[in-house]
């Protein structure tokens, strides 16, 4: 049996941030797409789904974060090439997401962030000595 995990992020316009994350690059998954929510996926067995605010809340019984305010996660993808995580931050900013601090470049390590829409602070890396 494979196994997948499914991130659930709360979003003001799911819409919106659908547009946001196909322009950055991620497929969409429409069978799990609806006025609620959409299935980012970001890599085999990987999705975000992005739901609506009011359904976040049904769901999980709280509150939703103020991400101008606090940081709820920090999500972090890691891509098989340097290059690719500047495309992605890239295509993220251009598609109206920001910046989130600068590159670092480290011995084992290069990684850029951004944020999207709604706030969520997502760090992109490559990490050669990871690979096979």
């Amino acid at each position: 049996m494979s196994t997948s995990i499914f991130i659930n992020l709360p979003v003001k316009d799911v819409k919106a941030a659908t547009a946001f994350f196909a322009r950055t690059g991620f497929a969409i998954d429409e069978r799990f797409t609806s006025e609620e929510a959409a299935c980012a996926v970001v890599a085999d067995g990987v999705f975000v789904m992005l739901v609506s605010e009011p359904s976040f809340k049904d769901g999980s019984g709280r509150e939703v974060a103020d991400t101008s305010q606090v940081s709820e996660a920090l999500l972090a993808v890691q891509v098989d090439r340097r290059e690719r995580v500047d495309e992605l931050v890239d295509a993220a900013i251009a598609a109206g997401g920001e910046s989130n601090g600068d590159a670092m470049d480290e011995s084992f390590m290069y990684s850029r962030g951004f944020r999207d829409l709604d706030g969520h602070l997502w760090n992109v890396l490559h990490m050669p000595a990871t690979e096979s």
